[in-house]
This record gives structure tokens, sequence and C-alpha cells, in this order.
């Protein structure tokens, strides 16, 4: 395994993997809302500051400060968890601490690895569209507000 600072590459690269191999959970104020379908964001970013020395001398860059990105994450909107819960949702937009979790799975469902874990705010409930023409899946929608960078736990 890794220390910290290292990167190692374990022989041939022929584990990959698929989009629907993940458990990604939300917690907020410390309640798992269960298993959620979707996933985006969450990559951390920087600033960038780069220098442009005289005399036509090469950039130079120095870098910038860490800019972890929203989460964003989808689920069926179920009639009775969610439909009955939404109100517990609702409360906590813009107040309360939330953590996002997400395990790589083997393709026998059972966990691989370390979890990554990212931590933030809720800052966005979108209950589903309506459309009285439409058939598609109702998804409960919500982002989350990323305030550090994500960890393997």
């Amino acid at each position: 395994m890794a220390q910290s600072g290292q990167y190692t590459l374990n022989g041939p690269r022929d584990s990959g993997t698929r989009q629907d191999t993940f458990c990604v959970i939300l917690y907020v104020a410390g309640n798992s809302l269960g298993v959620w379908d979707k996933k985006t964001g969450g990559d951390l970013d920087s600033d960038e500051v780069k220098y442009y020395p005289g005399n036509m001398a090469a950039v130079q860059s120095l870098g910038g400060r860490l800019v972890p990105n929203n989460i964003t994450l989808q689920r069926l909107y179920d009639r009775q968890d969610d439909h009955d819960n939404i109100n517990y949702l609702l409360q906590y937009v813009g107040r309360a601490n939330c953590k996002v979790t997400q395990r790589p799975l083997n393709f026998d469902t059972t966990g691989y690895g370390r979890t990554i874990v990212w931590t933030g705010k809720l800052k966005r409930v979108l209950i589903p569209d309506v459309d009285s023409e439409a058939t598609a899946a109702a998804l409960i929608e919500v982002e989350i507000s990323i305030d550090s960078a994500p960890a393997a736990a």
C-alpha cells in the first residue's frame, strides 16, 4: 500500500470498473438518508495563479487555493420514504451539516477498498418536476456545498 505522498501502481491496469459499481450514501444532520443513485461533482479544483516576469521570461505557476466543487445527488422519488420525510430535508437547506460517502463495489456488490468522504452543507433540495404528458422517472435531487477536500477513510 502507498504511503502518504506516494502513488504506487500495482502492476497492469486491468481492474477497471463501471459507473454503477459504487454505493453513495447521504447523511444530513447526522442521519442517513440512504443510498442515492446518481452523483455528479465533488471534484477538487484549485485557483490558478500565474506570474509573468519581465524580460519575456517564462511564466511561473504559483499554484492556488483548493476549490472543492459541489456535489449533486439524485434518486427515484419514493412516495413513502422521500415524500413522507420531505420536510426533514427542506428545513435543513442552508443549515445542516452533510456527509456524502462513495464506496467502490465488487461486481458481486461487496464493498471494496476505502470509502471516499465529502463534507459540507445542504445547499438545495429539488422536488421532482411535474408534467402531465411525461412518463419519465420522478427524481429527487439535492446539492451539497462541499467545504473541504475529499478524503479516503
